[in-house]
């Protein structure tokens, strides 16, 4: 079992690397110096990339049809699962089934312009992104659901734990920043960072617009220069239970700015996973889906008791 570093009793720690809070976003802006040629290469514009058949439904929600899936018998706690910035539900394939084997029901959101949901009129703020997300909540008929959100879905976490706490259980915030100063201005090097092309490329390949994809980057990147921007009053009046949980070697985070998010918010638990970063997910599955499952496994726990 990996054990977790305590970040705020360790100063090494708080040196190493970590950046940009855009997660994916930020892998095309550093990493690729030919970004557009790759663009051009995988999506020309004016095409139509063959969205496949997927485990999903659409549903009409705030002028977007958005993509989204559920899994696990309708009897279960619902988890509600927020992808990063550039990413889709696909970055929780290796969750789901863990959440859904413990007796969860898991419901993955296509956030708008991203994965398979179209971007409809609004603009792409973490307002909008909350009220997407609560809107297929009600068209679920679910009243409250627990969260995971992984980089920009934890921000959005944040976002619902702030303004709408009756619709949340726990929530489990991964990678996420809470002001734009959480950021580095350059990516840290890992070897677990994955290609900018994987992005561009499932971007073509599940997008019903993939020639959008260099706009996409455009928006999400003047989004995360003034957003979140959540004072240390906000945080403290968050209620629900919240696991902030990141990789001791984040390659777009600060961790000192992670050690912050977790002592303003009233009762948060800290965990920092070792030898990994902003993509712990796919980099150690195993682990992470033990400590979410962990957490997630305390409400049961505390109503038992109760």
């Amino acid at each position: 079992m990996i054990t977790p570093i305590d970040l705020r009793n360790d100063a090494s720690v708080s040196r190493r690397a970590a950046l940009a809070g855009l997660g994916a976003i930020g892998l095309g802006l550093v990493f690729t110096p030919n970004r557009n040629e790759v663009i051009a290469q995988q999506a020309t514009p004016g095409s139509k990339a063959a969205t496949p058949t997927a485990e999903g439904q659409m549903a009409p929600i705030n002028g977007a049809d958005l993509y989204y899936e559920v899994h696990g018998e309708a009897d279960g706690a619902p988890v509600l699962l927020l992808h990063g910035a550039a990413g889709n539900t696909e970055e929780f394939d290796e969750l789901v089934p863990a959440l859904v084997e413990a007796g969860y029901q898991t419901v993955a959101l296509d956030a708008r312009a991203r994965g398979r949901s179209t971007w409809g009129d609004a603009p792409i703020t973490y307002e909008q992104m909350a009220a997407d997300a609560l809107g297929l909540l009600d068209l679920l008929g679910i009243e409250r659901t627990h969260l995971v959100g992984w980089s920009q879905g934890g921000n959005v976490g944040l976002e619902l734990a702030i303004h709408d706490p009756d619709r949340l259980g726990r929530v489990v915030v991964y990678g996420a920043n809470f002001r734009p100063d959480g950021n580095y201005a350059e990516i840290q090097p890992s070897d677990q960072l994955p290609p900018f092309e994987q992005f561009v490329e499932d971007y073509q390949r599940l997008s019903p617009e993939p020639e959008r994809f260099e706009e996409l980057l455009e928006v999400l990147g003047g989004l995360d220069a003034v957003a979140p921007d959540y004072t240390d009053e906000e945080l403290g009046s968050i209620t629900v239970p919240v696991l902030v949980l990141d990789g001791a070697e984040e390659e777009f985070v600060k961790p000192n700015h992670t050690v912050l998010m977790a002592d303003l918010i009233p009762g948060a638990e800290l965990v920092v996973m070792p030898g990994t970063g902003h993509f712990a997910p796919w980099a150690q599955p195993a682990e992470f889906n033990r400590i979410v499952l962990d957490f997630l496994a305390a409400e049961a726990a505390a109503t038992a008791a109760s």
